[in-house]
């Protein structure tokens, strides 16, 4: 089996995984990853995360061309504006997950850094998220409100709509996505408790631990 074969493989056992999971339902989501001659392979557009065929993803040569498979997901700018401006970037997943959906909607909800300081994980694993005024799903604003980033965010929260994180791997964009949710869950179910956060000396010290990416 390729290497390319393989990736299609686990793209679709990962996204069959976070579907079985209830991470995302009915046909929402995409998620594509880098190939090994620099093009893409991209969930099809209107296709369920619990169904994915890997001889049908779409994809595009290192050009940006579609050369096989089903149309792509409509929400090619996110994923494109991902890549342009992250050279480290291998792989993009986009969730439409309950708790962080549910978590965007409170009227305090801090778009420059949308995570409560929960635990070390979300900050190891997606740095601080930026959230992003609602745009119609497909809207080509949105590439652009992520490019206007510069590529300082490996994770941004797309207020009404849902997550969208970038990873070196396919498998590293997952598990970052699935610690976005499990805090944005975190986050709801002590919502109202004077919970103790980490300090600004434990994220301080997190941050140059693990040498991590850490926006002001």
């Amino acid at each position: 089996m390729t290497t390319d074969s393989k990736l299609r493989e686990q793209i679709c056992t990962l996204a069959k995984s976070m579907f079985d999971r209830g991470l995302t339902s009915g046909s929402t989501g995409n998620i594509s990853a880098r190939t090994s001659d620099g093009g893409l392979l991209v969930s099809p557009t209107g296709t369920s995360f619990g169904r994915l065929d890997p001889a049908r993803l779409s994809q595009f040569d290192s050009t940006g061309t579609l050369i096989s498979g089903d149309l792509p997901t409509k929400e090619m700018p996110l994923h494109s504006a991902f890549y342009e401006t992250r050279e480290a970037t291998g792989a993009v997943v986009h969730l439409h997950s309950c708790h962080s959906v549910a978590l965007s909607l409170m009227p305090d909800a801090n778009a420059e850094n949308f995570l409560p300081p929960i635990t070390p994980y979300s900050i190891m694993k997606l740095g601080k998220v930026k959230m992003l005024p609602f745009f119609r799903p497909g809207d080509e604003r949105l590439g652009e409100a992520l490019r206007d980033l510069g590529g300082a965010r490996s994770a941004v929260m797309l207020a009404n709509h849902g997550p969208v994180v970038a990873g070196q791997t396919v498998t590293a964009a997952c598990d970052a996505i699935e610690e976005l949710e499990a805090t944005a869950r975190l986050a709801l179910l002590t919502r109202g408790i004077a919970v103790n956060m980490l300090s600004d000396y434990q994220i301080k010290d997190l941050v140059e631990h693990f040498d991590l990416e850490w926006s002001e």
